[in-house]
């Protein structure tokens, strides 16, 4: 058995870890308030305006003039390109492997011709393991997050989908269901499907949230979502298109980061959590383990002592 001053020595190593780990839970903790709190506030605004996008594209298909280039469907994908949201910093148990590996199996069963643009520096590795191509890497904002952070990004997807360079777009990004619970999606945003049977962000299949919406607005207001009606643009379809499309899409990239924001700072508060309490067992095992060791040495002296005694009165 180890002797007791390397067990009392290893026993005071893990106790400085214990309290790091403990800062850093309580750091996480305070860092996933805040995120859930602005996912929450901003949640349901990104869903109707995702909605409204919608309802559009549904309006223009029945009027024959589906031919925006934000909305048309391309017969052939040759092209893809994934946003791929990932955090800044490891130690946040497997919340960018996650979001990774699901991107990777959409590709595999989807398009291999497929390139990344990187929000957070822990997707490098689709690059760097997998080899898939980085056409560009952003700065994540750990907190506070504001839509200017992610104007220049919308702005370059929308513009290399109206030249034609990517054939579809999709957006990676973790949702955050709870602080025990994060889902990794994959959903398309350009061009905009209105098919798709999981549409909205911060849910899973069928929104229950977008329910309540429609039913509170009926009830308060008295009025019908316009959806499937036919929609008239003043002063011109194009100018009001090209106007509020690109701000629609802002809003969805926006709302992606946001829930991986409060979806990241839950995973490392429990993976701190976790690491926590896996230092305090491991405390109390050395601890038992130091106690017998000295226990042994006690009980080793005082043998030699009582051997020594009995051998003087011999």
């Amino acid at each position: 058995m180890t002797n007791s001053k390397e067990i009392k020595k290893r026993i005071k190593s893990i106790t400085n870890t214990k309290k790091i780990t403990k800062a850093m839970e309580m750091v996480a903790a305070a860092k996933m308030r805040r995120s859930i709190d602005a996912v929450l506030k901003t949640r349901t605004y990104a869903n109707l305006a995702w909605e409204t996008l919608i309802n559009i594209a549904t309006s223009l298909k029945k009027q024959g003039s589906l031919n925006h280039p934000l909305i048309e469907k391309r017969d052939k994908t040759n092209k893809e390109l994934i946003v791929l949201i990932s955090s800044n910093r490891g130690l946040c148990g497997g919340f960018n492997s996650a979001i990774i590996n699901k991107a990777i199996k959409s590709i595999k069963l989807h398009s291999k011709n497929s390139e990344f643009i990187l929000i957070g520096k822990r997707g490098e590795s689709v690059g760097r393991r997998y080899g898939y191509n980085i056409v560009a890497q952003y700065e994540k904002p750990d907190t506070n997050p504001k839509v200017a952070d992610i104007q220049a990004i919308a702005k370059e997807i929308i513009d290399d989908y109206v030249a034609k360079k990517y054939d579809k777009i999709f957006l990676a990004y973790t949702d955050f269901a709870s602080t025990a619970k994060q889902v990794p999606r994959i959903r398309q945003i350009l061009p905009v499907d209105i098919e798709a049977e999981d549409k909205y962000l911060g849910a899973t299949g069928k929104s229950e949230k977008i329910k309540i919406d429609k039913e509170y607005i009926k009830e308060k207001e008295g009025k019908h979502l316009l959806e499937g009606q036919l929609f008239k643009y003043e002063p011109d379809e194009n100018e009001v298109l090209n106007s509020i499309l690109p701000r629609l899409i802002e809003v969805q990239l926006f709302q992606g980061l946001l829930e991986s924001n409060a979806s990241e700072h839950s995973a490392r508060m429990a993976a701190m959590h976790q690491a926590t309490s896996a230092a305090n067992d491991l405390v109390d095992e050395l601890t038992l383990y130091y106690n017998k060791a000295r226990q042994a040495a006690i009980t080793s002296e005082i043998a030699e002592i009582s051997a020594g005694a009995a051998i003087l009165n011999s």
